[in-house]
């Protein structure tokens, strides 16, 4: 068998097809010999020249697939670097090939897989290298119709469009090809366009063969949401489509994805009426097809795929034509009865088709009903109002007092809309809120929303929701009490109907007026409870119960203006934690939090008829209220309670309330610290351990809640604290010690670690809500520092804290300057132990990885004075210090984890940034000796976020060895050259010109980050066109900037629309 490694002889395909054989049809001593022997063959430099023979002669379709990932891999990765016989003969090969598989239909199938690297070859030389690839391969279609399908199928490669496929072979994208290939690629082909339009028409027209015309249809698709409007509407392309194709069962679907394209093309006001005459055309026969009347949501379930297919492509076509050209219609209709009628047909069907129970289906029409009843909204908001408007204030629907030319649009579809809001309410999924649902045994168990295409289809959903409310209150109020009065009666009984429609009462809050949003809610409410009393059984109490608490979380400002019935909803609550159903006692803690967060003023004042406020009689009852509930949930009671504590603004009385809060917590805790504290080993019981993990764990959400006046409950267990954390160090230093570094797995030092974890986390976060810094600094860091430090450098690896080095971090961060003498004492117990944890490779310790570069970034922003003397926490530390920093800088940007990556860079840029600005003498001394190593490495990543500089004139001492290179040389020009010089020996296959433009671009456009970004981009791409690599990393930066971008936005339209923010986004 090694015989196929000799490539001084001719390959013999049957051996080399016994080899492949064995390797995937046997198993073994000779299956991993075969493994071994194959994998030598790809990797030989000359394996391509096998291609051919293989390809021709063997027999094994294993055989013919290695041969095909040699091609690619050549095509990919050497292509460019081989001589021009030798690509001129693999093309020629390869057409050849096709051609002559193309002549037999069973044969062109099978070798299909080929013309993806015939499409390889193109997407690196065509049209450069070869021009006539187009009008050659319009010629041979002529010669027989296999062989015009197949050149189909490769014209449909050029174009490649990813709604309707999943296999990328060639795509315009700025991603794959430098900025002008780009634009010489779509200048030839829409120069040589005609040519494949004149043979596609040739083949619709005069063709009969099904696969010829299916993949000419195909083709066409590819092509027609770019090329000029002539050829679709002067000539009789649109005719062709619908008269000879569309009530063909085998191109509907095809030829309704065409008109698809078509109708979403944006062009001016000339094209209009063309149009509207398309989308009469196209209803014609989608009404001769599937008639108005059908139960499309029944057919669709019972449908073939071919079927299901067509209703999906009927929502496709609906939405786009729709969405690009309702103004048209709409002006249309306005002057014509009978396209008014199919106007609203069409949105009929819509209506209908969001009905199928199919979740693509249904995002699909909701994009275009989501745009619908926007623009609906905005003409209604924007309209100018009459002088007196006298009629109806209350309802939208008479448009308060707007002109009555505004409400044409509205009126035109009121019945439309009122069908929506019966679909959104009947279609509603659950909120991220929702914590106990049915599952698909039906049962009700608890579960934690995580999928986040639910939670995008409800914020979609919820919007339209409130554009429909606003358009008409009375409509939907009408709506959902109609489906309410069907839940109480039993018609439509059901936990699916009733969750839907809690969620989408829920969903509306904000939308309604005061007045309305009382009137709905209290009978919402009234209903529900009645409901609850009425239904038998703890699973529908349950679901009842659920949905009561959720549609009450989401009222605030009802709760806020009427105390009685707020604190009628928290008692309800306080019921409910004692409910022992699954779920229920979460969702009623999980309520009780966002009431508090935004009903939290009302809860520390005296209410009219009260006698106390109603903090105090929470806090006497607060053992009895969480008797019940599991530590998690005591959690986040506890933090409930605290942001009504947060809200007292009598800072005697505050202190009070957090001395009763913490009651019982201390009480627990002063006798488990008292017993440890006369015994050690009490922190060896589990039970104790458990106990003291989950007071730590009160004490972090009572502060996170109650913020800086917490310090009275701080200051008085500081001390013990630190202490503690010093006890459990010792005891896990001791069982280590003991056991070995598996002891850190064992449940106990697990236990204790748990410990100082929350001991931390309790620390940082006072400190982070801290006002009184100069306070903190004193009373607190110098203790903190010494237990913790200690404890950290002392450890063994396993058991060193990675929280350690995030509160350093983070406390450095809030302190800033305050910690700059404190720096030095940090760096020295933590830096070099977790540098050495960390630097053996880019897998092990991830935790400690980003604490420790989050530390040297918070150092290098927050303690760095260039205009101070010495005493600065960096420049304070030794040479060799301060190289192992400025090396692990350098390290922490060349990591293959992203997040870290980019704090390296970050601290780099900000770094050089500091050193700019600081004595003159030390930053000459830091760029002396660190610049060009910096650029090195720099270059060795070059991601995006690196593309900063800095500027010559900063620089005025030499950078280069003035014994070697002559004096008079300028820093720039000895960097050009150095530059140069660097990437020529890292990419020989680049020419001399090439590197040469670009490092002169580097110093041309440093000033201007966008024009620098697309030049050192295009030089990328130009390097991985070499290497085969993926370029989507390049534009990671833009994506995410473009996407907060249009969150940003998003938000502050949300902001001025009544309703479209959730009360928890406020």
């Amino acid at each position: 068998m090694e015989q196929i490694l000799d490539f001084s002889v001719e390959l013999n395909i049957a051996t080399f097809d016994k080899v492949v054989a064995t390797f995937f049809r046997t198993a073994g001593p000779e299956q991993l010999v075969a493994k071994q022997l194959l994998e030598q063959f790809q990797e030989h430099p000359n394996s391509w020249e096998r291609v051919d023979q293989i390809l021709e002669h063997s027999s094994l379709i294993e055989s013919r697939f290695i041969a095909l990932q040699i091609l690619e891999k050549l095509i990919k990765t050497m292509w460019k670097v081989l001589p021009p016989q030798n690509r001129q003969g693999i093309k020629n090969f390869i057409i050849a090939f096709i051609i002559k598989t193309a002549s037999d239909e069973v044969s062109l199938e099978r070798n299909r897989t080929l013309l993806s690297k015939l499409n390889i070859i193109l997407k690196q030389d065509w049209p450069h290298n070869w021009p006539t690839f187009i009008p050659e391969i319009v010629v041979s279609s002529k010669s027989n119709l296999s062989l015009c399908e197949n050149n189909m199928m490769i014209l449909k490669l050029l174009r490649y469009y990813k709604s309707y496929s999943s296999e990328e072979i060639f795509d315009y994208s700025l991603e794959q090809m430098t900025q002008s290939k780009t634009k010489q690629l779509k200048s030839s082909l829409c120069d040589q366009f005609s040519e494949i339009f004149q043979l596609c028409h040739e083949i619709l027209s005069e063709a009969e063969k099904p696969s010829l015309i299916s993949a000419t249809l195909h083709t066409l698709l590819r092509f027609l949401n770019w090329i000029p409007l002539g050829y679709i509407f002067e000539t009789d392309l649109i005719n062709l489509l619908c008269n000879r194709f569309f009530s063909v069962p085998a191109f509907r679907n095809v030829v309704l994805k065409c008109l698809t394209e078509i109708g979403s093309l944006q062009v001016g006001p000339e094209y209009n009426d063309k149009f509207v005459l398309l989308y009469k055309i196209v209803m014609e026969k989608i009404v001769g097809i599937l008639p108005i009347t059908t139960n499309i949501p029944e057919v669709y379930e019972n449908s073939t795929d071919d079927d299901q297919n067509f209703v999906q492509n009927m929502a496709l076509f609906f939405s786009s034509f729709l969405g690009s050209h309702l103004k048209p219609l709409e002006a249309a209709a306005n002057a014509d009865p009978a396209t008014k009628e199919v106007l609203l047909l069409g949105h009929k069907y819509l209506i209908r088709i969001s009905e199928v129970k199919d979740r693509e289906v249904f995002k699909i029409c909701l994009e275009y009903w989501t745009k619908l009843v926007a623009e609906l909204y905005d003409d209604f908001s924007s309209a100018p109002r009459m002088a007196n408007p006298l009629l109806n204030l209350s309802s939208p629907v008479a448009f308060g007092g707007r002109q009555p030319n505004y409400e044409a649009r509205v009126h035109l579809y009121a019945e439309i809309m009122s069908m929506l809001r019966v679909v959104m309410i009947e279609a509603m999924v659950r909120p991220e809120e929702v914590l106990i649902v049915e599952n698909d045994e039906g049962e009700i168990v608890r579960e934690t929303l995580k999928e986040s295409d639910t939670i995008i289809l409800y914020k979609s959903m919820r919007e339209v929701l409130v554009y429909l409310t606003h358009l008409d209150t009375e409509d939907t109020e009408q709506i959902m009490s109609r489906k309410l009065e069907k839940q109480m009666d039993g018609s439509e009984w059901s936990w699916d109907n009733l969750n839907k429609l809690c969620w989408a009462v829920g969903s509306i809050s904000g939308a309604l007026s005061e007045d309305t949003e009382k009137r709905f809610l209290v009978m919402v409410i009234k209903d529900l409870l009645s409901l609850c009393e009425m239904k038998r059984g703890k699973d529908n109490k349950a679901v009842v119960a659920s949905n009561i608490m959720y549609v009450v979380g989401q009222y605030p400002r009802f709760l806020k203006a009427h105390w009685k019935f707020l604190k009628t909803v928290v008692n309800k609550l306080f019921e409910f934690m004692h409910e022992l159903h699954e779920g229920v006692q979460d969702m009623a803690c999980d309520t009780f939090i966002k009431i508090s967060q935004k009903c939290r003023r009302h809860f520390v004042i005296q209410q009219p008829s009260e006698v106390m406020p109603y903090i105090e009689e929470i806090l006497q009852t607060i053992d009895s209220i969480t008797s019940d509930l599991q530590p998690q949930q005591v959690h986040t009671f506890y933090e409930a309670v605290g942001y009504m504590i947060s809200a007292q603004p009598n800072k005697a009385f505050q202190e009070r309330l957090i001395v009763k809060y913490m009651e019982l917590p201390n009480r627990a805790w002063d006798n488990l610290i008292q017993q440890a504290g006369q015994n050690v080993n009490v922190l060896n019981s589990p039970e104790n351990v458990k106990i003291l993990a989950n007071i730590l764990k009160t004490n972090v959400s009572a502060c996170t809640a109650v913020g800086s006046p917490f310090i009275c409950q701080i200051g008085r267990i500081f001390m013990d604290l630190l202490g503690l954390y010093k006890a459990v160090g010792g005891l896990i230093s001791e069982a280590i010690v003991e056991g070995g570094p598996i002891a850190t797995k064992t449940p106990r030092v697990r236990g204790l670690r748990t410990i100082k974890k929350e001991i931390l986390k309790l620390v940082d976060t006072y400190i982070q809500k801290a006002e009184d810094l100069n306070a903190v600094n004193q009373n607190m860091i110098p203790a903190l520092l010494e237990a913790v430090l200690v404890d950290y450098s002392r450890n063994v690896e396993p058991a060193k804290e990675p929280e350690v080095l995030n509160v350093m971090a983070n406390i450095v961060t809030k302190l800033g300057s305050l910690m700059s003498d404190k720096v030095p004492g940090i760096l020295d117990a933590v830096f070099e132990c977790t540098l050495n944890m960390i630097n053996k490779n880019f897998e092990e310790y991830p935790e400690h990885r980003i604490g420790f570069f989050k530390l040297l970034q918070a150092i290098n922003l927050s303690c760095f004075d260039g205009n101070s003397d010495l005493n600065v926490a960096l420049l304070t530390l030794g040479k060799p210090q301060f190289r192992m920093f400025m090396d692990s800088i350098v390290w922490s940007f060349k990591h293959t984890m992203r997040d870290i990556g980019e704090v390296g860079l970050c601290i780099c840029v900000d770094l050089i940034a500091n050193f700019q600005k600081c004595d003159r003498n030390l930053s000459n001394q830091f760029f002396q000796d660190y610049y060009i190593s910096l650029l090195q490495d720099i270059f060795f990543v070059l991601t995006s976020t690196s593309h900063k500089a800095v500027e010559s004139n900063q620089i005025t001492v030499p950078l280069y060895d003035t014994s070697v290179i002559p004096p008079n040389t300028t820093n720039s020009e000895y960097i050009s050259k150095f530059v140069s010089d660097m990437l020529l020996s890292a990419f020989p296959h680049l020419q001399a010109i090439q590197v040469q433009q670009f490092t002169i671009g580097l110093f041309k456009f440093a000033n201007d980050a966008n024009t620098f970004k697309g030049h050192l981009r295009d030089f990328l791409v130009t390097l991985k066109e070499f290497s085969g690599s993926d370029n989507a990393e390049l534009y990671l930066e833009e994506r995410e900037q473009a996407l907060a971008e249009k969150q940003k936005a998003d938000y502050e339209a949300a902001l001025k629309i009544p309703g479209m923010l959730k009360p928890s986004q406020l």
